[in-house]
């Protein structure tokens, strides 16, 4: 069985407590926030990935970002990671225009006003549909294709 590449995104988002150490220290204490950080990290490396290698394009990037810096979540997530971005994305011309129009879609979005906020209410339990996979392999499935992506990027990267 080949390794899947965001296989510890999703072992982390599954078992937070045992995983996140891993990673570092967050001063993040409530779990569903920590939780809404790492996939918002996650989006954002997706939409720095094909906007690098061309995949995402700047209008398709800005609905991107300006869906979520509508919410409280990924509002909390860019003030946290700007920094971690800047120093990491800003050393070429694309990163550099990455980072603006980032940087441009935040401003808006909080200039539009407050946040929609990030209430995680309680699930409905899951009734099974017949015939229909399990959730989690949709999950999966969605991974797998967020994967795919970094390891498309890796390989047209080297053969520049």
């Amino acid at each position: 069985m080949s390794p899947r590449p965001l296989e510890p995104v999703r072992l982390e988002l599954d078992d937070m407590a045992l995983y996140q150490p891993v990673r570092g220290t967050t001063d993040i204490a409530d779990p569903h926030e920590r939780k809404q950080h790492v996939y918002a990290d996650l989006m954002m490396n997706y939409a720095w990935m094909g906007f690098e290698i061309g995949t995402i394009r700047e209008p398709l990037l800005r609905d991107m970002l300006a869906g979520m810096f509508t919410g409280e979540a990924g509002r909390r997530y860019w003030s946290r990671a700007r920094v971690s971005w800047t120093a990491g994305s800003s050393g070429s011309r694309v990163g550099r225009r990455f980072l603006a129009i980032v940087g441009e879609e935040h401003a808006r979005a909080v200039a539009a006003g407050p946040p929609t906020p990030s209430a995680v209410a309680p699930r409905p339990p899951d009734v099974p549909v017949a015939g229909a996979a399990p959730a989690w392999w949709t999950s999966v499935g969605a991974l797998v294709g967020l994967g795919a992506g970094p390891a498309l990027g890796s390989l047209l990267r080297g053969r520049r």
